[in-house]
């Protein structure tokens, strides 16, 4: 499809010629003909060298959480970045600033939250995390900070820059007396991190059990879902647990990250205020800076300054062109990548010498070698990981997981555990493509290969 769209961007530069936005002349200073061989000889290495990524776009790549960017996303950020609008003040891209506003509004409306939520984009799911945790923490500066054992690891990372005090509790609602005990170990608690999607096993905390506690206590919950944020269009399919996603509009603040199952090209992340009024600890002066409009300018509400015009455009672009509701392009892919998670596991649990951590909730999938000690279960799921790596044309790239010994013994209490290991690594799929769906079973058909292979 890149190729079918080549022609809008002819139609884009004869545009952008007319406009002004055409390349000075002056960058060409070197003659042409010395310019042209540098560039032939730069994109034949260029070429050389990028023939080192792994088969990212196919399905034979469910390694690490890489989604090709769908076309017409690649279009907008082609025609916005041949600009190079500077989303910081609305004088450095008033129309794309304008895109942002408009995604913004969106994706809002997509979460649950109100019109006047705050929001903007960010380069990424870890500075959209830090600017949250830090308006968490200038909003209780004398609390702390809580989030699961689960949660990505940017939380306490970000905890550590920020200088905010920071804890980890369990958010496993099937616990006994979950609700009470939580209400027990929030105590001292400003803000709550609750993950829907977490980025290791793909897990949905119980979002609609939290939410009364934190009430109830006055606890601010933040939800990180940058990986999962767009599973609630599937909140109606039937294929999820619906209600943590209905409850999503009660949080306080979220992150998403659309560079991940938003189809967008790296980076682009969000964050969402569902208070419009945090947007005072943003508030700050510059002498150069706005003054082109009595309008907010993005810079006034964002840590970051200088931002792609071109993210904004690319998702905007995607947006319009493929919708965003429960009947959209983006909905119909996610319940495809549900159902290729689905397959997948219910393959691996009727494979002999393979063995299912727990059912996925989402995309993602851990499984690990058949085997008596967790030390023999580590050994064989690194060797499996790498011969994968290994077999040409049916290479295929998986992950591994690396976990609590204890929280593994939980799930897998047949396994001998040695007291003195306190991991155990297994193996991880992310299925967050479409294609998966069709491809499920010959991925397992390659693990099984592979495991008798390093036997």
């Amino acid at each position: 499809m890149f190729r079918e769209l080549l022609p809008y961007l002819e139609e884009w530069f004869k545009e952008a010629d007319l406009r002004g936005y055409s390349i000075p002349e002056d960058y060409g200073a070197c003659p042409d003909a010395r310019l042209q061989e540098r560039i032939n000889q730069t994109v034949e290495e260029f070429t050389r060298l990028m023939k080192g990524c792994y088969p990212f776009h196919q399905p034979d790549y469910a390694g690490q959480m890489l989604k090709p960017p769908h076309p017409v996303a690649w279009l907008g950020a082609v025609m916005a970045m041949s600009v190079n609008t500077n989303n910081h003040a609305l004088d450095g891209g008033p129309p794309t600033s304008e895109m942002e506003k408009e995604v913004i509004r969106d994706l809002s409306g997509m979460t649950g939250f109100p019109k006047t939520a705050l929001g903007h984009l960010t380069s990424g799911g870890t500075v959209a995390n830090l600017e949250a945790l830090w308006v968490a923490r200038s909003l209780h500066p004398d609390k702390e900070i809580f989030y699961s054992a689960d949660a990505h690891y940017t939380h306490s990372r970000m905890c550590e820059v920020l200088g905010a005090r920071h804890r980890k509790i369990s958010l496993d609602a099937s616990e006994p007396d979950f609700s009470r005990n939580l209400e027990e170990d929030l105590q001292g608690a400003g803000t709550l991190v609750v993950t829907l999607g977490t980025t290791g096993r793909g897990k949905i905390e119980p979002l609609h059990t939290i939410l009364p506690v934190c009430k109830k206590l006055g606890v601010r919950v933040h939800v990180d879902a940058a990986y999962g944020g767009f599973f609630t269009l599937l909140k109606k399919s039937g294929l999820m647990n619906a209600a943590p996603w209905h409850k999503l509009g009660e949080a306080d603040s979220i992150v998403i990250d659309p560079h991940k199952h938003g189809l967008q090209p790296y980076g682009c992340g969000c964050v969402l205020f569902r208070d419009a009024s945090v947007g005072r600890f943003y508030k700050h002066d510059s002498p150069y800076t706005y003054f082109s409009s009595e309008d907010l300018h993005l810079g006034e509400i964002t840590l970051e300054c200088s931002r792609a015009g071109a993210a904004a455009a690319a998702l905007w672009f995607t947006i319009r062109c493929l919708g965003l509701g429960s009947d959209s392009v983006f909905a119909r892919m996610l319940a495809d990548c549900i159902e290729a998670a689905r397959i997948f596991a219910a393959k691996i649990d009727k494979t002999p010498g393979l063995k299912l951590l727990e059912s996925p909730e989402t995309d993602i999938v851990c499984y690990y070698p058949d085997a008596p000690t967790i030390h023999e279960i580590s050994g064989k799921s690194r060797a499996v990981f790498q011969d994968l790596m290994q077999q040409g044309t049916h290479s295929l790239f998986v992950s591994l997981y690396k976990m609590e010994t204890s929280e593994f013994q939980r799930l897998r209490p047949e396994i001998r555990v040695d007291d003195s290991v306190s991991t155990v690594t297994i193996l991880r799929s992310v299925l967050m493509k479409p294609s998966h769906k069709g491809f499920a079973g010959e991925m397992v058909t390659r693990i099984n290969a592979s495991l008798q292979h390093i036997a």
